[in-house]
């Protein structure tokens, strides 16, 4: 059983930064698809950002060009880098994994394709 543990959230004033971590214990293996993702309360559960083993990436229209989404295989780490932060992006941060499966580039940002989840990381951007 992998487990996934989020890190690094916290209070920022907007156009701010924050980096998120994803530490993954256990039986992690490749190929994989990794992802962030995000909530409200009340609201659906967002892909934000996904990277496949191959080093691939992809991004909400939402987010492009502000955030970067990285992972270090050796530290079994998974980043999120948020940089020009919005108070838009408050919610609470969800990482998650697809072990053994390459995702196609249509479905890496839905939530019902990832079957590893940590318990989220909360961010909260003022204005």
């Amino acid at each position: 059983q992998v487990q996934l543990v989020e890190s690094g959230g916290g209070s920022v004033q907007a156009g701010g930064s924050l980096r998120l971590s994803c530490a993954a214990s256990g039986n992690t293996y490749s190929p994989y698809s990794v992802a962030w993702f995000r909530q409200v309360p009340g609201k659906e559960r967002e892909g934000v950002a996904a990277i496949i083993s191959d080093g691939s990436t992809t991004y909400a229209e939402s987010v492009k060009g502000r955030f970067t989404i990285s992972r270090d295989n050796a530290k079994n780490t998974l980043y999120l880098q948020m940089n020009s932060l919005k108070p838009e992006d408050s919610a609470m941060y969800y990482c998650a994994a697809a072990w053994g499966r390459v995702l196609f580039v249509t479905v890496r940002l839905r939530r019902e394709h990832y079957n590893s989840w940590g318990q989220g990381t909360q961010v909260a951007v003022s204005s």
